[in-house]
């Protein structure tokens, strides 16, 4: 019987909500990862290796999916200082429930090299890149290897801010300024991180046309609010007789919930956001179940404008996005606008990258909790086994 699942190359910068991201290519029933590779972003790149392979473990996937060593700078630009006042000196602030990774990353073979050997032996028109880091790696890849444009089924990014009430998520505040960007005020971090990489990706005459952006426009649409939070802690039980507030109903439900802690906090102390985090980096990898049929396992978005009028059939919207490469990372933190992204919306049927003005938060929220609960049966798995072996556990 032929694998249906959609096989995916997650290419990330772990990262409180790439933990999240992984999690969900992981667990879902209809995704299968071919491999993970990181890149230099929300930590140092030797910093988001090691976090990436500690997540692996701690959802007891460390030996069935490899992780891979990227890019650690730009495509053209020096060396860039990690986000630390967001996601703290390690990448992954907040938690001492991070296990010890059981299995390194694999060094014989570069990321890109080891993504498009993955990628191309999978039947045409099926594999996704999703890319929720810097975009260095993924243009990387297709510069090096142009032969998997037409190979692969799409590329998902999530990246880039739009502004001007795309969406109606508030996208926070700095200073007293509004926030278009969360980098500077203009550009989005992982945009800024890579603007050439970004430019190439994104205005790629074949490319773009299989490209989904997720911009902080619709991420900000999906903040893990006490409620959300009390989802992850409990389940969706709730918390029942016999549990201690507080404390999660399982190690790795507690683990993500002190993460969303640490990220809540710089959230609502550097942005004013305060109703919960913005969970950023899922909604790339739930963005290549758009072509799923109907069924639990699908997680809805939406490509048209919601202004358009009551008993109008809805338009699908797609987009020429345009980067600004112009000025260093010392310019845009001075107020250039190296890093923005611009969307001409393009006539309709013509083809061009999607941007989703929204998605179903209950259906997201409800596929996120069943994909821990399957990582919790297979935490308690690999703990039974550990305990017939005579192994000691912490648990």
């Amino acid at each position: 019987m032929s694998d249906t699942r959609i096989p995916i190359w997650l290419d990330c910068d772990p990262g409180h909500d790439d933990t999240f991201a992984i999690l969900l290519a992981a667990y879902h029933p209809a995704i299968r990862i071919l491999g993970v590779s990181t890149v230099f972003g929300n930590a140092s790149l030797e910093k988001t290796t090691h976090n990436a392979t500690s997540i692996l473990t701690s959802i007891s996937q460390s030996t069935t999916i490899p992780v891979y060593i990227g890019a650690s700078k730009a495509l053209f630009r020096p060396p860039m200082h990690p986000p630390t006042d967001i996601h703290g000196e390690t990448g992954l602030d907040g938690t001492s429930l991070l296990p010890c990774p059981l299995v390194p990353p694999i060094t014989t073979i570069p990321a890109i090299d080891a993504a498009y050997q993955s990628l191309i032996a999978c039947p045409p028109g099926t594999a996704w890149v999703v890319a929720t880091g810097s975009f260095t790696n993924a243009a990387a890849l297709f510069m090096k290897y142009p032969e998997l444009i037409p190979h692969i089924a799409g590329l998902s990014l999530m990246g880039g801010a739009l502004g001007n009430n795309f969406t109606p998520a508030t996208l926070g505040t700095v200073d007293g300024v509004p926030r278009i960007g969360n980098w500077t005020q203009f550009a989005e971090f992982n945009i800024l991180a890579d603007p050439e990489a970004a430019s190439f990706l994104l205005t790629h005459k074949d490319l773009s046309k299989k490209t989904t952006l997720i911009p902080l426009d619709v991420t900000h649409l999906c903040l893990t609010t006490a409620q959300v939070q009390d989802l992850i802690l409990y389940g969706p039980e709730g918390l029942r007789p016999g549990m201690t507030p507080g404390k999660g109903k399982t190690e790795l439900r507690q683990m993500l919930v002190e993460l969303l802690f640490f990220f809540a906090k710089t959230y609502a102390d550097v942005f004013g956001i305060t109703e919960g985090p913005p969970l950023h980096d899922p909604l790339a990898v739930a963005a290549v179940l758009s072509g799923l049929e109907e069924g639990p396992h699908k997680i809805p978005f939406y490509e048209h404008d919601p202004a358009v009028g009551a008993g109008i059939a809805p338009q699908r919207e797609r987009y020429e996005v345009g980067v600004a490469t112009e000025g260093s990372y010392e310019d845009a933190k001075a107020g250039a606008r190296t890093g923005q992204i611009t969307a001409r919306l393009l006539p309709p049927g013509e083809e061009g990258v999607r941007i989703p003005r929204g998605l179903d938060l209950e259906v997201f929220w409800r596929v996120l909790e069943e994909c821990i609960s399957r990582a919790d049966e297979a935490n308690e798995r690999a703990r039974a086994v550990k305990v017939e072996a005579g192994v000691p556990t912490t648990a």
